[in-house]
């Protein structure tokens, strides 16, 4: 596993990363590229907030996926910025929290959060094809262990994210989907399989083939 790193000015600048929160509030995080951010992250963040009953849900906008070709990723400042226009929901928060601790892993942003926010009920938040290669992301059951998550179906990505080796390794820890409020406050393992979410996009399919966004994404 990699070491969390922790840069001299991190407290400082952490705590201007760190969305505001309560002690006891319902906290979802759902990381990526955003690139670029579209509908479909909102809509699935909506979708949670409903779903899981939380409070909040916060963007942490990474510096780059270690699973994923950087190349025509924009820069950080960029992604951000336009995750905060998409957003338009005071229910969402963008966070580049993952470049002020100096990590691109899942399972570092984690434990910093529960380290720092102690009082929070955090529920990870993943599409399907984000099952379907849990198994390769780094420190993958530590994650687990963690915190709660959930998962958003993507079809027709449902059945190969079912049938991966994550999902295979945690299935008795899954909940019946009509519990899924209880997420929040269950003690990790614990996962859920959300279906009726339907939208196919995606970052990927909304890039030129050069790596940059379309036209109507750019500005």
């Amino acid at each position: 596993m990699t070491a969390l790193k922790q840069p001299r000015s991190v407290t400082l600048s952490a705590a201007h990363q760190i969305p505001f929160h309560t002690p006891g509030m319902r906290v979802g995080l759902l990381g990526g590229s955003f690139n670029p951010p579209h509908q479909a992250h909102r809509a699935i963040s909506r979708f949670a907030i409903n779903r899981l009953q939380l409070d909040r849900v916060w963007w942490l906008v990474t510096p780059g996926n270690p699973l994923k070709d950087s190349n025509g990723l924009r820069e950080l400042a960029q992604r951000a910025g336009a995750a905060r226009k998409l957003a338009d929901d005071p229910r969402i928060d963008v966070s580049c929290l993952e470049s002020v601790i100096d990590t691109r892993y899942t399972v570092d942003t984690i434990t910093y959060l529960r380290r720092r926010c102690a009082g929070l009920r955090l529920v990870w938040i993943m599409g399907a094809d984000n099952l379907a290669q849990f198994h390769r992301w780094e420190d993958w059951r530590r994650i687990a262990d963690q915190v709660p998550f959930a998962v958003i179906d993507r079809p027709p990505q449902g059945f190969r994210a079912l049938a991966a080796p994550a999902a295979k390794a945690l299935e008795r820890y899954r909940i019946a989907e009509g519990c899924a409020a209880t997420l929040a406050e269950r003690r990790a393992p614990a996962w859920v399989f959300l279906t009726g979410m339907k939208s196919a996009l995606s970052s990927t399919g909304l890039r030129n083939p050069d790596g940059s966004w379309k036209a109507s994404l750019a500005k």
